[in-house]
């Protein structure tokens, strides 16, 4: 799902308009029809207090509010603004419900006007949409405060009045809606994807609206957001008369004294997702462990008592795993060097205190290239590229690495984003609250770590991995909570996972 600037979404309207053709007034009546059937399916009965602006937003909800008063229901109109600056089409919906409900609609232009909202109402937000480039001030301001403290549920039309639908972070955060939904018009926008903005933006969904396909592919895009089928069409088939050497032997440097559990669920994840064959390597100390815990790989061990020093020779090797419960002493350190040195033709996923060595050595970020991926959480990644002051400066962040270095880039978290060498990202929609547990990154860098090794590049194996990975944890929640979800449930689930995808594409769902 492409994910647009507000302006390509303009463009993008105006293609549907020259080239349906339609007429503007019957596009958002169209809009406001969609918007409506999603509404009543979640508020079939309350009453509703509906506020509009003088632009196209506010035109949506005035189409909306008569809709609803022909339905039966019990509304009232508030108008925000001057009506001599309502857009030409918000002119017409003012006067079509003017026509159906005339006593309802009451203009707001100072404090004066400012109504007082029963909680137990739902309120409908179309003050602003989606080109809105500056802090909402004066008489807008005074209503989104109003909004805010009436403590009813709030729905917004397309984006929530006052967000800015890109970068948030400069904005008076007292002049936005804070929405219970988001209920947005044919695409998510960047902003609901990032963590500062969930306050605004609450649940969001999006509607079809029938934009022309024509205007949609002739817009170049940056981001979008992952469905299942594009997903799915990823997976490898497996021949009935395959065996183990057809999947790939990976290698997996994970552990240290105390942390050899992060080995246990790396290895766990890898082999969960259909790697032929493993080897484990540890520390000294770990042999026991990984032997006893994963019976299924086999174990290297490493000279070195309690961390990681060395590596096996690599040529048996299709795909490698660093960084795991490793540490950051000195002689893993030098393990890393090396072993970036010996990789330019094996593909390579870095996690956890493999990228903080990383940040602590920018020598070797000298070493890194297109056959490797890194997967580290907001406080690793604040390490390795320096402090952000919010979401999207640490995604611009990671994506100026991932161009300059040419590295495939996961950035976790909620809607963990994977960024490709040429700067394009792919927000990925599965996972859940409980995934953020002890482990439950290990376990991604197994799953990727075997699609490598099953002969996935390395940007589809960060793709696929983190999709799969989101599913399991989804999965695990239907038989769990957040609070009992553990990185162990996730590894349960990562079969049904794989399952669970091939279906999309089986039955061509998203």
């Amino acid at each position: 799902m492409r994910i647009f600037s507000p302006e390509q979404i303009r463009r993008i309207d105006r293609y549907t308009i020259d080239h349906e053709p339609v007429p503007s007034i019957a596009l958002m009546e169209r809009a406001a029809m969609s918007f409506y059937f999603h509404f009543d399916k979640r508020y079939p009965t309350e009453e509703v207090v509906v506020f509009a602006g003088c632009g196209n937003n506010g035109g949506d909800a005035l189409a909306l509010a008569r809709m609803l008063y022909q339905d039966g229901r019990k509304i009232n109109v508030y108008l925000v603004g001057s009506e001599e600056k309502l857009s030409a089409d918000a002119k017409k919906n003012l006067d079509r419900l003017r026509l159906k409900a005339p006593s309802f609609i009451k203009i707001i232009n100072n404090s004066i006007d400012l109504p007082t909202i029963d909680e137990r109402k739902v309120i409908i937000d179309g003050l602003f949409g989606s080109g809105l480039n500056r802090s909402l001030e004066g008489v807008y301001l005074e209503v989104v405060q109003l909004i805010n403290q009436s403590g009813a549920q709030v729905v917004s039309i397309d984006v929530p009045s006052g967000l800015f639908c890109n970068d948030n972070s400069s904005n008076n955060s007292e002049a936005i809606i804070k929405a219970t939904h988001t209920i947005s018009f044919q695409f998510p926008k960047l902003a609901f994807l990032l963590a500062e903005n969930e306050d605004y933006v609450g649940k969001w969904f999006v509607i079809d609206i029938g934009l022309h396909q024509g205007g949609i592919d002739a817009e170049e895009f940056v981001f979008e957001l992952l469905e299942a089928v594009s997903v799915a069409a990823m997976l490898k088939k497996r021949s009935k008369f395959a065996h183990k050497g057809h999947f790939g032997h990976a290698l997996l440097l994970a552990g240290s004294y105390g942390k050899m559990g992060a080995s246990v669920l790396a290895s766990r994840g890898a082999l969960k997702s259909g790697v032929g064959l493993l080897t484990a390597h540890v520390p000294h100390w770990g042999y026991n462990i990984i032997q006893c815990t994963v019976p299924e790989a086999m174990a290297s061990i490493d000279r070195t008592e309690m961390l990681i020093s060395e590596f096996p020779p690599l040529e048996n090797y299709n795909a490698i795993g660093f960084g795991p419960g490793v540490g950051q002493k000195q002689n893993t350190a030098k393990a890393l060097k090396e072993l970036l040195l010996q990789t330019k033709d094996k593909s390579i996923v870095i996690d956890a205190d493999g990228i903080n060595i990383l940040a602590s050595d920018p020598e070797l970020i000298s070493l890194l290239g297109s056959h490797v991926i890194l997967t580290p959480h907001p406080g690793e990644c604040d390490r390795l590229l320096g402090k952000s002051s919010s979401s999207f400066e640490r995604l611009q962040k990671a994506r100026s690495f991932a161009m300059e270095h040419q590295v495939v880039f996961v950035l976790k978290g909620a809607y963990s984003v994977t960024i490709s060498p040429y700067g394009h990202c792919y927000f990925n929609p599965t996972g859940n609250p409980g995934m953020a547990t002890a482990g439950s990154g290990d376990v991604l860098t197994g799953i990727i770590l075997s699609q490598l090794a099953q002969g996935h590049g390395s940007l589809e194996a960060a793709i696929l991995g983190v999709y799969i990975h989101g599913l399991a944890g989804d999965l695990a929640k239907e038989t769990s909570s957040y609070e009992g979800l553990t990185a162990g449930c996730i590894i349960d689930q990562i079969g049904s996972a794989f399952d669970t995808l091939r279906s999309a594409l089986k039955y061509n769902l998203c």
